[in-house]
Parts: structure tokens; sequence; C-alpha cells
């Protein structure tokens, strides 16, 4: 599903729906006058319609008087958002994010709201599921409107797009994964270096049977990049060594939970002392099972998540994770990319640094 956002309310496909009003229920208004309104009225094609309105030739005075009234009288008030999409280097961003459901991205897009909104642009924003086709089915559609610039989610698009937004000249921004062959620029984290941190931290630990909790293989690459890194700090170079479940549920929490339960189940052999998780959040989910089975943490097993959401503020038992600027990414990310649009020059790709959070749900095992 497409968003288009302004500063102040959120389009879904021609309803409006405005904040809160006085802390009640939200508002949703009907969609006002359209074009195709106005001419059905009328008996008049919808283009005369938008010929009469923007003032272009090839209608008659007579007709375009008559959709003047038409309009005037029927309270017709032009979509700013939809001229800006048939205007050649509008005011339009493009974003691709893999979904909304993730404080991730959401941070990200509020770094980027205030910078875009300051410097008078436009956003519409639209989820893959992780699908690099759906990605590039986005694309293609928002390049028929002309955009200003696109941004996407990691560097691993389909190459077709890459293709396609290097020829077109389109400024883009990818955003979250860092890569030193961007399309155009770049502003992101290390994965691998992340998930080696992590690694490196817990093996220090003393920990020395690591396993994974996280997205169905091939769904997310960043969380495979970190993956990989965090197994080389045990020295570990292939996943098969370790303990590792990939749960299906979309809840988070859920798929902790679920994933640590069907782990732990299947480590007869190999019982894992140490689990890292995709986020915070599968971690918390984790933890719920490994209490519910009747294991302390981090006495008999450690817990480790990723991202320092917001959860791990308000947890009595803090999780050891690692802490990613993603506000200033999308701060940075959106600076960056309205110097391209004016056409100045900036970084090709910049590398945020992350930060190991100690937590309590890992201690010295020594």
């Amino acid at each position: 599903m497409a968003y288009i956002l302004n500063t102040r309310k959120i389009l879904i496909w021609g309803i409006s729906v405005t904040d809160n009003v006085a802390g009640g229920a939200p508002v949703r208004r009907k969609r006002g006058c359209t074009t195709v309104d106005i001419a059905r009225a009328l008996g008049v094609s919808t283009m005369s319609v938008s010929r009469a309105l923007r003032g272009i030739e090839g209608v008659s005075e007579s007709t375009r008087s008559a959709i003047l009234r038409m309009a005037e009288a029927m309270n017709y008030v032009p979509d700013s958002t939809a001229r800006a999409l048939s205007q050649p280097c509008s005011n339009l961003i493009g974003i691709s994010v893999p979904t909304l459901f993730n404080d991730v991205f959401a941070e990200i897009l509020e770094g980027m709201r205030s910078t875009f909104q300051s410097a008078g642009y436009e956003t519409v924003i639209d989820t893959t599921d992780y699908s690099p086709a759906a990605e590039l089915a986005w694309v293609e559609r928002v390049l028929s409107w002309r955009p200003a610039a696109m941004i996407l989610t990691g560097a691993h698009s389909d190459p077709q797009l890459r293709d396609c937004l290097k020829v077109r000249g389109v400024p883009t921004l990818e955003l979250w994964q860092y890569t030193d062959d961007p399309i155009d620029i770049c502003v992101g984290i290390d994965h691998y270096a992340a998930g080696l941190a992590i690694g490196r931290h817990v093996f220090r630990l003393g920990y020395r049977r690591p396993a994974f909790v996280g997205a169905p293989e091939f769904r997310d690459p960043r969380a495979e990049e970190r993956l990989a890194g965090f197994m080389a700090a045990f020295g570990t170079t292939s996943r098969r060594e370790a303990s590792i479940a990939r749960p299906v549920e979309t809840n988070a929490f859920e798929a902790g939970r679920t994933g640590t339960l069907t782990l732990l189940a299947e480590s007869s052999e190999y019982k894992p002392d140490v689990i890292f998780y995709l986020n915070d959040h599968l971690a918390f989910g984790g933890s719920t099972a490994c209490q519910a089975l009747g294991l302390q943490i981090p006495r008999d097993i450690g817990v480790v998540g990723f991202n320092a959401l917001g959860l791990t503020k308000v947890l009595s038992v803090p999780i050891t994770t690692v802490s990613t600027p993603r506000r200033l990414m999308g701060v940075m990310g959106a600076r960056n990319l309205l110097a391209r649009i004016r056409g100045s020059r900036v970084p090709s790709s910049i590398c945020l640094p992350v930060e190991v959070i100690a937590g309590a749900t890992t201690r010295l095992q020594f």
C-alpha cells in the first residue's frame, strides 16, 4: 500500500485521515469533489475538465466557462499532491521501506520528515515486505511521476533497479545499510561489523556455544550479514555449526518466543549458552520463553538483541544489545539527498558507528 505523506495529514488512496481531535477517535472525512465529479455533472471528459482548470488549450471558451462555474459551485479544491505527481522535477520524493510496523524504519523516517518538510518537499512511501520485485515495481511506478529523488532501504536492490536509476540520473539515497558501491549516495551502518562487535563482546565474556533466532532465510539480507559477523567472532564460518531458528510469525515478540522454544527443544546435543536475536523485540519474546522453561537469564543462558529499541529502556533487566543511530541516519541522509538534488557534491558513502550496550542479560562466564 502506498502512503502519500505531507506535513499535516496522510492521504491513503483519496481518504483524508486527520490527527486525533481533543483526544477522541480519528476523524475520517469523505473525499472532496474531483475532476471526475465535475466531468459527470457536465457530461464532458475528465481531460477537458483538467485542461480547463489548468488553463491549457484544447477546450472551447464556452466549455471552459461552464467547467469553472461548476467547479466553483461544487467547491472543487485542487489536490496539490496529485498536481505534484503530474509535474516533471516535482517536489516529490519516493521512499521504499520493508515495513512500517518496525521501530527501526519509523525512527529513520522521523529523522527525515522534518528535514524534507522545512525544505518544501513531500514524500510518498510504499512498503515492500522485503521483496526486491515489489521494490522494483514500486520504483518504476514512482519514476513515471518524475520525482525529485528516490530513497531505498538497504543495498540489495534488484540489479535492474540499480541500472534504471543510474541511467536516469535520479538522485538516489540508500539507507540503513552501508555499501562502498551505492547507486548514488548511501548513509548506513556496516551490519557485518556490528554483528562481529557484539559477537566479540560476548565471546570475551566466555560464551562459546552461540545460537541465533531471526527471520526466514533470504528475507532480510542485513540480518544475515549481522549473523555472519556474530558467528565469525566465535571462529564459526559455517552457520551449520551453530543452532539457528527461523520462525515464520510476523509479530516480533511471538517470533522470538516461538523461535526460542523451537531452538531449545531441538538442541538435545548442542546446548547454546547465548542466543543472538534479530532485534530487541525478538530478544524480549525469547526471554519469556527461557523463563517459561525455567532458565534464569543470564545464569543459565545469555540473551543478546540488536538496535537498542525503546523497549530496552523500560525493562527491569536491560538487554545486552547494539545501539544503532537510526534518527541521525535519517537526518543525515535527508540533508545529503537535498544537497544532491540541488547539484552539490556530497560523500558517496557514509558509514555511521554503532555501540555495544552491555546489559544484564549476559555476564562473565569464568
